[in-house]
């Protein structure tokens, strides 16, 4: 698969700016995306965050292979982190995340009061890949729209204060991406979640990719949302699951051809989304660093 890269100004700028504030900063919410745990887990943020106490937060765990999820709850937690996945559509899971800060903070923060410091709020920094989660994250924590949300990366630039409540500040951040992608495979997983713009990609070989992947790993998948099984021997496979799709989903036809730009817009939307059911893209296993 050709080589993906994708380093707005913005980012490097940001990457400067969380540096700079890491020094008033009590502790790091670092979000990974639950079907990609070690792909989406920006490997420049060690460099930034050296050894703040750090929780990591597995999100989008509705769409993202279950038992999978809780073993890279596990492995994370193997690593000294403190882990823990969330359904972001689930309000409730917001105030264990706010706990478990409190809870790995609360040594810190006696240390504070016994020295005759006054009580203040645990400051957090919120930090991810374009398109974790993070806006959403921010939003129902502030219980306001505090940032602009959307499912595309880059759609948050500034750097923002949020006060949640009196005893817990968030600090956000936009997205960040490291400069380049040394594993292809690491490459293919963020593409994968959406976390890079589709108009950079080479959306055919991420295409078959993902058919492979699915066939190998979810072929119940396929059945289930496409009617489809995959056999990656036939020489015609690729075509006839394009026309297969095309067909299913009645999707015409462009110029007499199956419209293939079309099937492959509609089958990463449907990703994207969840809606083609859960799905992991890796295991800790495939960590050999």
């Amino acid at each position: 698969m050709a080589q993906i890269q994708w380093f707005p100004g913005h980012m490097a700028k940001a990457k400067r700016q969380i540096s700079e504030r890491m020094k008033v900063i009590d502790i790091v919410i670092e979000l990974v995306d639950a079907r990609a745990p070690y792909s989406s887990k920006n490997p420049m943020i060690n460099e930034i965050v050296k050894n703040k106490p750090r929780l990591i937060v597995l999100t989008k765990k509705d769409m993202a292979d279950e038992q999978i999820t809780a073993k890279w709850v596990r492995y994370y937690e193997s690593l000294g982190y403190q882990s823990m996945s969330v359904n972001l559509k689930n309000f409730n899971e917001y105030q264990k995340i706010i706990e478990k800060c409190r809870k790995v903070l609360k040594p810190k923060m006696e240390k504070e009061l016994s020295r005759g410091l006054k009580p203040r709020a645990i400051r957090a920094m919120v930090l991810g890949i374009p398109n974790v989660g993070k806006s959403t994250f921010i939003n129902k924590l502030a219980n306001r729209k505090a940032t602009v949300t959307g499912n595309r990366p880059g759609v948050t630039k500034a750097q923002q204060m949020i006060k949640v409540d009196k005893d817990f500040e968030l600090f956000d951040t936009p997205g960040v991406l490291w400069p380049k992608f040394d594993n292809e495979q690491v490459a293919k997983n963020i593409a994968l979640l959406g976390s890079i713009k589709q108009t950079i990609l080479p959306l055919d070989d991420l295409f078959i990719e993902a058919m492979k992947y699915l066939t190998i790993h979810y072929p119940e998948v396929l059945k289930q949302r496409y009617q489809l099984e995959i056999d990656l021997d036939h020489p015609d496979w690729l075509l006839e699951t394009f026309d297969h799709i095309a067909q299913l989903r009645k999707i015409k036809p462009l110029k007499g051809e199956t419209d293939y730009d079309r099937v492959m817009a509609l089958f990463f939307s449907e990703i994207n989304d969840g809606s083609i059911g859960r799905i992991t893209w890796e295991e800790p296993a495939c960590v050999n660093d």
